[in-house]
């Protein structure tokens, strides 16, 4: 049973991690390329829809890996497990406290109602999801090398 946990949680962080890099270094760069107000429409569409899952999936890749530090106490890479949480718990107060604010703003946000300053908060946003990425890949990479 712990196993299927360990890998099942090992895999659901991954693919939000994934799904995070993405955002970072694939399509946000797009959607900055793209002429006129197009790109600002698709930050707007992309933050409401991956506001609306990201908040679940961050909670529960979090309750998934108190599971298993809780239930692989006495196994080896425990103390990994433990740290991998600090971390999505660090990612979890991150995205309440600096990204939210700005996602909730922009999400609303058409080419008749944006504020002036929008791209200079968009960029904010960015800058603030890099470092988050960084933090889940660190908890990613600690949760991959508790099962080896």
């Amino acid at each position: 049973m712990l196993n299927a946990l360990e890998v099942f949680t090992t895999v659901l962080v991954g693919v939000m991690v994934g799904v995070e890099f993405s955002v970072a270094f694939v399509i946000n760069p797009i959607l900055n390329a793209l002429p006129e107000d197009s790109g600002q429409l698709g930050r707007a569409h992309g933050g409401r829809m991956l506001g609306a899952v990201m908040p679940v999936w961050y909670i529960g890749s979090l309750v998934l890996v108190a599971a298993w530090a809780i239930a692989g106490r006495h196994h080896s890479g425990a103390g990994l497990v433990v740290t991998a949480g600090a971390l999505l718990i660090l990612s979890v107060i991150m995205s309440i406290l600096l990204l939210v604010p700005i996602n909730n703003r922009g999400k609303t946000w058409t080419p008749e109602n944006r504020p002036a300053d929008w791209k200079q908060q968009m960029n904010r946003w960015d800058r603030f999801h890099y470092v988050r990425v960084a933090v889940i890949i660190a908890a990613f990479t600690l949760l991959v090398a508790a099962l080896a």
